[in-house]
């Protein structure tokens, strides 16, 4: 009994500090740096100093850090999840890790406290991952509103360097004529940046594809460093791209539509099937039951 009301002072004391960690990251105003060029140089070494500010001789949050970051080699994974997502301002490798260790703890702790019962503990890996199926939901929202617009982007920029432009200019013109910008035209203008500081256009584009992991965006790249290399015309590559493109996604959707019919078998057999045999067998069934009780 006394280990178990331990477990539950632990819990209770861990889960706020871990709420207050969540608060004071989420309120602490993010600072930003009104200098253009040094916003610049910023930018291309941020993936470098991400987990610059981890001290493994601080305070126990940094120990705690410096533990899943470099001990557990969770760098690689939180630097990848946090550029996926399109590497928010407000929302850094180190919150990502912070997160997951507060899901870890407050739910569980949340638990025991309610239930007194030691069996949450259990489940801290699973709340552990918690966090990661819901980044990787709006990773894949993300890839799609990309995928969405990126056809009309080829065929827009094969019209443009058809009339004499360089892709680059003709990825600019784009970006500044959208009245809104998408994912899409965030990314490229991302990419015309590193540009503009200093990288080569072969590795602004690599990237550009690295940052979005879309294999139809990796094979758009590929596309145009081939062109570079071997002087080929751009102008039909992309086109041809894009036609092909547009066929691989009405495959797709036809694809889908004719998977509809087999998924719906599943809600089919769990919700409706029980449903009906109970409406028509649920009479019979009394009507035997009650001439049964009546003999």
């Amino acid at each position: 009994m006394d280990i178990t009301r331990l477990l539950i002072l632990s819990a209770g004391v861990v889960s706020t500090i871990g709420v207050f960690v969540l608060l004071q990251r989420l309120f602490t105003p993010v600072q930003k740096d009104e200098n253009s060029i040094s916003s610049l140089v910023k930018y291309k070494s941020k993936e470098t100093s991400a987990f610059a500010s981890v001290n493994p001789n601080g305070s126990i949050i940094d120990k705690i850090d410096y533990f899943f970051v470099f001990t557990l080699n969770k760098k690689a994974s939180l630097e990848k999840t946090h550029m996926l997502l399109g590497s928010p301002e407000n929302k850094t490798p180190l919150g990502i890790l912070h997160e997951k260790i507060i899901f870890a703890l407050v739910f569980p702790g949340i638990g025991i406290a309610l239930t007194r019962s030691p069996f949450f503990i259990l489940l801290v890996p699973l709340f552990f991952f918690i966090p990661d199926a819901l980044n990787n939901a709006k990773i894949r929202a993300r890839q799609n509103e990309i995928l969405g617009n990126f056809a009309t982007f080829v065929d827009l920029s094969a019209l443009i360097i058809e009339s004499g432009l360089d892709y680059i200019t003709a990825f600019d013109r784009i970006v500044r004529l959208a009245d809104k910008k998408t994912q899409l035209e965030f990314e490229i203008e991302k990419t015309l940046n590193e540009v503009q500081l200093g990288y080569s256009r072969r590795e602004a584009l690599e990237r550009f594809a690295s940052r979005t992991d879309i294999q139809e965006l990796r094979s758009f790249v590929g596309l145009i460093i081939q062109s570079d290399e071997l002087g080929t015309s751009l102008v039909e590559l992309l086109r041809n791209f894009s036609s092909d493109m547009r066929f691989r996604r009405l495959t797709r959707a036809e694809k889908l539509a004719a998977q509809a019919s087999t998924k719906m078998l599943i809600p089919l057999f769990i919700f409706i099937f029980p449903t009906v045999f109970i409406l028509m067998l649920g009479p019979m069934v009394m009507d035997l039951l009650s001439g049964s009780l009546s003999m």
